[in-house]
């Protein structure tokens, strides 16, 4: 299964097996047991340079650091739901799930209006297969938030890991109706959310629903990318796509012949 996720500024999730350590297991407890009402005010050895800094160690993949800075950070200032929920996104992007999961909860009990901190807690729930919890974060992700299309993506990813393809496709369409550019692998942004694009084993019917989505949307361009995708990774229904009217568009491009056409046997090396 390939796995990618986009914090902002756009970074990879790291799929990094780390054992358990009692720094861990401290840092847990810390979390746990922070007080949110404590420390009124902003100390004074913290300020906007810190934070700069900590983001910035984020937009360079320097995750360690990153988790330093916003830990503190954090712990000084525990009503502060964005500093929790960027310390989650650094231990996300070291694969420490836990720990994320711990403060994306603690962002949303600072905060309970905070859709960022419900869609994070939804990516961790996702990772661990949990897609009906993670669909109910998903959600009140999008009740607090309904213009932003990454929410809506999870929630197609989410769905298709349940293999409710029905629902997953109407998420993915919201998103391309909010952002037609929501799906373009290249598209980056700027905020605190986790976006989860890792693909099901079900590869060919990802990519299938995909181009459904695109051929829906008008998207001649990349429904026919996707398709190709399809076709290759040898879904099992690709001919239904010449009677299924969601792309009688696409199939009235020329491009479209191509992918019908008999592919060349490669010859075997001696």
């Amino acid at each position: 299964m390939t796995k990618n996720f986009l914090a902002i500024p756009a970074v990879t999730f790291l799929a990094v097996a780390l054992s358990p350590s009692s720094f861990s297991q401290d840092k847990l407890v810390q979390i746990a047991t922070t007080s949110i009402s404590t420390v009124a005010q902003k100390p004074a050895n913290t300020g906007p340079a810190d934070e700069e800094l900590a983001r910035l160690y984020l937009a360079r993949k320097e995750y360690k650091e990153a988790e330093d800075v916003f830990y503190r950070l954090a712990v000084q200032n525990p009503g502060n739901a964005i500093y929790w929920n960027e310390l989650g996104i650094a231990h996300h992007n070291q694969s420490q799930l836990d720990l994320a999961l711990k403060c994306y909860q603690k962002a949303a009990k600072v905060n309970p209006h905070y859709a960022d901190a419900h869609n994070n807690i939804g990516t961790v729930l996702y990772e661990r297969k949990k897609y009906s919890k993670a669909i109910r974060s998903y959600r009140k992700a999008i009740a607090l938030r309904a213009d932003f299309a990454p929410f809506y993506l999870n929630l197609g990813y989410a769905y298709f890991g349940q293999k409710n393809f029905e629902d997953s496709i109407a998420s993915f369409r919201k998103a391309l109706e909010i952002d037609p550019g929501s799906m373009d692998p290249n598209n980056s942004r700027v905020g605190t959310v986790i976006q989860d694009r890792s693909l099901s084993a079900e590869r060919g019917r990802f990519y299938f629903m995909l181009a459904k989505s695109f051929a829906e949307a008008g998207d001649i361009e990349r429904s026919l990318r996707y398709l190709r995708k399809a076709r290759d990774e040898g879904y099992s229904d690709f001919n239904s796509v010449k009677k299924d009217p969601s792309f009688a568009l696409v199939m009235k491009d020329p491009a479209a012949a191509e992918l019908f056409e008999p592919r060349p046997i490669e010859s075997a090396q001696p």
